[in-house]
């Protein structure tokens, strides 16, 4: 990776390109001038916040705060950017602003790393145009919020539009999974292969549990678990169900067995046989169009948008409606020994709003999950974006807490069985109760 430092006559930004070894930078001189720090740990992220820093600056000018914001950037693995991170929050040499994954906010929030945010956000006009599902799932279980999602991905299942007009099946939506199932078996017998990949098994790691399981049993069950009590329902009744239409997807073989159990099963699935119309549906994030399968993605499609359309979700219970299912992306976060919260706030919000905001969720392509962001550059230029934004106001988000992980591995471990031909889904089902009742301990269990 080549690491370089903003020059001082261009911004007043200063990139640390040490990374996060680097403490805090948060400091005050004497003619009232504040530095603060901000980190990110991925290359599109890095990029396009060095791209709107001097903005915040100039602005800050502008309302009479003289404040300069140190990028602290280093492209990290995921568990690397969690270790470090973890050390700088234990010895209070954090970053004054951490964009983090929400996965990691409720354990730094728990452990009392990260400031409340409750009235920072009470006080500012931009909350009143986060979509309240958001505003809801930001709220952890002592009722405070500690991070402020920026960026949001809808889950839905993409599907080969030009494929299925060719070989003369229906593209609108299904309703059901009965439905759906229909037209994946027309296509395994027009085209002898397997139609469709929902991550599944022990090979995809935690995201046969968060693309792929959690997606589906969230439309269906919003009881799995509480966040009041911080307990999991293991008999609430959507657990069953997905874990049926799993087994029934292997059992009429509609999935791709043998790629599901390679070492990186996104590779055979994702990045080949569905950009080669081999595979005619995928479970996927709103991402997809751009680091998937778009002109510099992984798996590049051309002419992607007139070949490519999505589905929500079909319903998998009777009177259930179709469904997109959205997850919360990446937050600001503000440690609590950072020396100028105040600040600190300021450029996140600044950071989650309007063409900043717009900046980024381009270059990471993601959804706003703002509502007032459709006219704004670059991100009213997306329409797949925009598409993703509308989605947003009528998606499925239920929030989850301690255990998740534990919950991953058991339904990693379940789903396994089912593509291995060990179990169908109700023996399945039952291996997982068993699996999860262990790995999460009586505390986490209803």
């Amino acid at each position: 990776m080549k690491r370089t430092r903003a020059r001082a006559a261009l911004a007043a930004t200063l990139v640390v390109a040490g990374g996060l070894t680097a403490c805090s930078t948060a400091s005050s001189t004497t003619d009232g001038t504040v530095t603060i720090s901000i980190v990110e740990f991925q290359k599109s992220r890095i990029d396009s916040i060095k791209k709107v820093l001097p903005g915040f600056e100039a602005e800050m000018k502008k309302q009479g705060k003289d404040i300069k914001v140190t990028l602290v950037a280093d492209v990290l693995t995921d568990d690397q950017f969690k270790t470090k991170l973890t050390q700088q929050l234990i010895a209070g040499e954090a970053p004054d602003v951490i964009d983090m994954g929400d996965s990691l906010v409720p354990g730094f929030a728990g452990a009392g790393y990260l400031t409340p945010l409750d009235d920072y956000l009470n006080e500012w006009d931009g909350w009143d145009h986060y979509f309240p599902q958001f505003k809801e799932a930001m709220v952890r279980q002592d009722g405070h919020i500690y991070a402020l999602v920026h960026d949001t991905q809808v889950q839905n299942l993409f599907y080969r539009k030009d494929i299925l007009t060719e070989l003369g099946v229906d593209t609108s939506q299904p309703d059901t999974w009965e439905d759906l199932i229909a037209r994946l078996v027309t296509l395994k017998e027009k085209t002898g292969g397997t139609p469709i990949v929902v991550p599944a098994g022990s090979a995809w790691g935690g995201s046969t549990w968060t693309e792929g399981f959690l997606p589906i049993l969230g439309g269906t069950d919003t009881d799995f678990y509480s966040l009041e009590t911080g307990k999991w329902d293991l008999e609430s009744d959507g657990w069953a169900a997905v874990f049926d239409l799993y087994g029934e997807l292997y059992a009429k073989d509609l999935l791709p067995v043998q790629d599901l159990e390679n070492p990186n099963p996104w590779e055979p699935t994702k990045y080949v046989k569905f950009p080669a119309g081999e595979i005619q549906v995928a479970a996927q994030g709103t991402s997809g169009w751009k680091f998937d399968w778009g002109t510099n993605g992984a798996a590049p499609i051309p002419e992607l948008e007139t070949k490519v359309d999505t589905w929500q979700y079909p319903a998998l219970q009777s009177g259930d409606k179709p469904f997109g299912w959205s997850g919360l992306g990446s937050s600001f976060a503000i440690p609590e020994k950072s020396q100028h919260k105040d600040e600190a706030m300021l450029l996140a919000q600044y950071l989650s709003s309007g063409e900043p905001l717009a900046e980024q969720l381009v270059t990471s392509g993601a959804a706003s999950p703002r509502d007032d962001l459709a006219d704004v550059k670059p991100y009213a230029d997306e329409p797949k974006l925009l598409q993703a934004g509308e989605d947003l106001a009528t998606s499925v988000y239920v929030p989850t807490g301690d255990g998740s992980e534990q919950i991953a591995q058991a339904v990693a471990s379940a789903t396994e069985l089912i593509i291995s031909g060990e179990a169908d889904g109700a023996q399945a089902y039952a291996a997982f109760v068993e699996d999860a009742t262990d790995l999460l301990g009586p505390n986490l269990v209803k």
